[in-house]
């Protein structure tokens, strides 16, 4: 058991199996009889669907079936749901535009599905899809967020005027203005968080098979949890959720995009059902640019307000935040309720203000992606902080220190309606200092001018909010075979769950972590569950786990009573044995469970040990911690070098050092790749995504970061029995205004004051060839 310990390092259980090639993924299942399913997607970004010519592709041979929005109304097929219901400044209700399956009479960004091709193979459907014959009436596209809400801009939804889906606030306008008023300086920053296509390792696969007799369907795909999925999409068919059975077995990467609904899961199940089969569709890595949600793309004005001493008074923010051409399941709910949730971030605002508006453009829909709006909301915060700096004559560290709120003054409620249980910003902000050799950089910055390079430091304290379901289910069955089956209702998608799990059920019960297994990803066996998502899985399913133990125990009482012929009163549990107080009697708990298993089978009166409870999840954690990153740029080329990345980081205790730290290194890696390299381009005249392979749209490699140094501070939460905080998406929300930060401090020498991301080599030659010709 020793070896499964809380807090230690422990290697993952999961990784010899999936290294070794035994994972099992959605796309490695096929049933007899399988059919293979083909999007026939759209080429243009707007166009009106005056006809379509199925006749030569149904004559292909091998195919089965061909769909389009005809068929799907003709049999009462509902349309994609968006989830959030969002009232706009005036009252009134967010736009509510049709998401149908397949586009019923228009589309609305490039990739939009047109027809389903079904057939005895993939070769087969794709040629047919070749043969059919959509006839377009092409229409202006808006692809240009900033634009796109400004007068004589083509319409995405005709009743959605200036494609304004929503126009929301939070926060006190009339107090904020008035602190505004009185401040001694003000200083604003308009920052751009550009849009990500997700790219996930694992590409998303549906398969569908339908039980006529049962009149019920099973759903295998790669989901972030199949509850969400069997609930949104039962009413679609009108159907109860029963009707619905999702399994999700391995899953290759998630980061939000895999959460949702999407029309492939309708379209196979609908196949499935009117051709008596099993029928698959399987994302091709270009289709994924196409049809995956995307992420982030704000555009967002900040305004700080601060008195003569330096302390911050007020915020304010104006956010254009893109939805794309369609609302995805939560994508109103990203930029608004999560978002706003961390403007306050780890700084002492009297007040906050938030006005967010929802825009309509012809490109695919955005929703959650690592950290879902957050990253966006701390990414705004850190890189006005920074700016106010510049303008106020204030040292950056100290302009932070300066503001951040006090460990004194926990619990502390935000202007925006948060209650921060724990934290102490300055003391980690220090760490970082130091850990960093912040006081050395002159000295480093010196020895690369020599060289003919900018070097520039930077940093982010960020402050996550983690989210998810109000309640989480965990199940433990011991099983005939000796083993321990943990049932969760949770989906890791790579995250090293099965591991940190099994430490804590053999830290509860006292028993071998290689006797423990990890069962998840079928709402079947698992009736409910809140999936994975916003960081809640160990703080979740964790507590979830430990209510369970707790009545395991408690029935493993009653059971040694019985078998030890005892009162329950005189039964303690330690270090996994049962045994009577003040004798040298007891027994294993395994073997206790045996004997009443076996006591049971054979029709006895015996108390099993098994268990299910579900936990209420009653408060989320906020993670926080400060990134630092020092990087040198070729003046010559524009090419910026990452050379140094520390992160000093609030997890509260750490249930597995090493699993955590390989979370921060995957967060900050994608935070790096948004700040240096990915640039999602569209074409403004036809909508045309331009950045639509890898060859175009570049992802960070493993050579382009040096080692990321990541120490704890454990600061333990107060709400949760396990005093954990949320780290999956830590990474991700720190790391892109540190990197920007320390872009921008390498440029300011040169007469750069402000750079947006991505900071391709392009944008930071031109910058300071701006900057030279001013």
């Amino acid at each position: 058991m020793s070896k499964f310990g809380i807090a230690q390092p422990v290697r993952r259980v999961e990784d010899p199996r999936l290294l070794k090639g035994n994972g099992r993924y959605t796309d490695d299942i096929a049933p007899p009889g399988m059919l293979c399913g083909v999007v026939l997607r759209s080429p243009h970004a707007a166009a009106r669907i005056t006809g379509i010519d199925i006749a030569a592709a149904k004559s292909v041979p091998g195919v089965a079936a061909i769909y389009t929005s005809a068929d799907l109304k003709a049999d009462g097929i509902g349309g994609l749901p968006c989830a959030v219901p969002v009232k706009s400044r005036d009252g009134s209700d967010r736009a509510d535009p049709p998401h149908p399956a397949l586009a019923d009479g228009a589309v609305h960004h490039v990739g939009d599905p047109v027809a389903f091709i079904v057939a005895e193979t993939d070769d087969a459907a794709r040629d047919a899809a070749e043969l059919i014959d959509v006839q377009y009436d092409v229409l202006p596209s808006v692809t240009d967020l900033p634009t796109a809400t400004d007068p004589g801009q083509p319409l995405v939804w005709d009743n959605v005027p200036n494609n304004i889906a929503f126009d929301w606030e939070i926060g006190d306008k009339a107090r904020t203005d008035a602190l505004f008023a009185q401040a001694a300086r003000t200083v604003s920053l308009t920052v751009v968080n550009n849009r990500i296509v997700v790219s996930s390792m694992e590409p998303r696969v549906a398969l569908a098979e339908y039980d006529a007799g049962e009149a019920r369907w099973t759903l295998y795909a790669n989901t972030q949890g199949g509850w969400l999925i069997k609930n949104l999409m039962a009413p679609l068919f009108g159907a109860e959720p029963d009707k619905f059975r999702v399994i999700t077995p391995d899953v290759g990467g998630g980061f939000g995009m895999k959460l949702f609904l999407y029309a492939e899961h309708v379209l196979t199940c609908y196949a499935a059902r009117k051709l008596g089969r099993p029928v698959k569709w399987t994302s091709e890595r270009s289709e994924a640019f196409l049809c995956d949600t995307q992420g982030r793309d704000n555009v967002t004005l900040g305004e700080l307000a601060v008195d003569k001493d330096g302390k911050f008074l007020a915020l304010r923010t104006r956010n254009l935040a893109n939805m794309g051409g369609y609302l995805s399941n939560f994508g109103p709910y990203i930029p608004t309720y999560a978002g706003t949730s961390v403007l306050a971030s780890v700084y002492g605002f009297q007040q906050v203000y938030a006005n967010v508006i929802g825009v309509f453009t012809n490109t695919v829909p955005v929703d959650a992606y690592r950290g879902a709006g957050r990253p966006e909301a701390n990414y705004l915060v850190e890189r006005l902080v920074d700016a106010a700096a510049r303008e106020l004559g204030i040292d950056r560290v100290e302009l932070r220190r300066r503001n951040m709120v006090p460990p004194s003054a926990m619990p502390h409620s935000t202007p925006v309606g948060k209650t921060y249980d724990s934290g102490d910003f300055v003391r980690v902000l220090d760490a970082a200092l130091a850990k960093m050799d912040w006081n050395g950089f002159a000295g480093r910055r010196a020895e690369a001018t020599r060289r003919g390079k900018r070097r520039g430091i930077g940093l982010s304290y960020y402050l996550e909010a983690t989210g998810g379901d109000p309640t989480e289910r965990a199940e433990i069955r011991f099983a005939d075979d000796g083993f321990v089956d943990v049932y969760v209702g949770t989906q890791s998608t790579g995250q090293g769950h099965e591991t940190a799990y099994v430490q804590l059920t053999a830290d509860r019960l006292g028993i071998d972590g290689d006797k423990v297994r990890i069962r998840q990803g079928d709402t079947d066996t698992i009736p409910v569950g809140g999936g994975t998502g916003g960081a809640r899985s160990l703080y979740s399913e964790g507590q979830a786990i430990l209510v369970t133990a707790a009545s395991v125990i408690e029935k493993g009482k009653r059971a040694a009573s019985e078998a030890l012929e005892a009162a329950v009163a005189d039964i303690a549990f330690d270090a996994g044995r049962f045994s009577i107080v003040g004798t040298d009697r007891g027994i294993d708990i395994l073997a206790l469970a045996a004997t009443q298993r076996q006591k049971a089978g054979a029709g006895q009166q015996a108390t099993t040990l098994d268990a299910a409870e579900i936990a209420n999840i009653d408060n989320h954690t906020f993670p926080n911690g400060c990134h630092m990153a020092e990087v040198e740029v070729d003046p010559d080329t524009g090419h910026i070098e990452l050379v140094r990345y520390v992160v000093c980081d609030d997890v509260g205790k750490a249930v597995n050092p090493m699993i955590v730290r390989g979370q921060v290194h995957g967060g900050v890696t994608q935070g790096f790749g948004q700040a240096v390299l990915e640039r999602t381009a569209y074409d403004p005249s036809s909508g045309q995504l331009l950045s639509g392979s890898w060859m175009d749209y570049a992802l960070p490699r493993a050579g382009d970061l040096p080692d990321i140094e990541v120490e704890f501070i454990e600061v333990p939460c107060t709400t949760n029995p396990l005093g954990v905080k949320g780290a999956g998406e830590a990474g991700a929300v720190g790391s892109p205004p540190a990197v920007m930060n320390a872009i921008v401090d390498a440029l300011s020498e040169a007469g750069v004051k402000q750079l947006d991301m991505p900071a391709t080599p392009e944008r930071v030659w031109r910058a300071l060839a701006a900057a030279r010709a001013a």
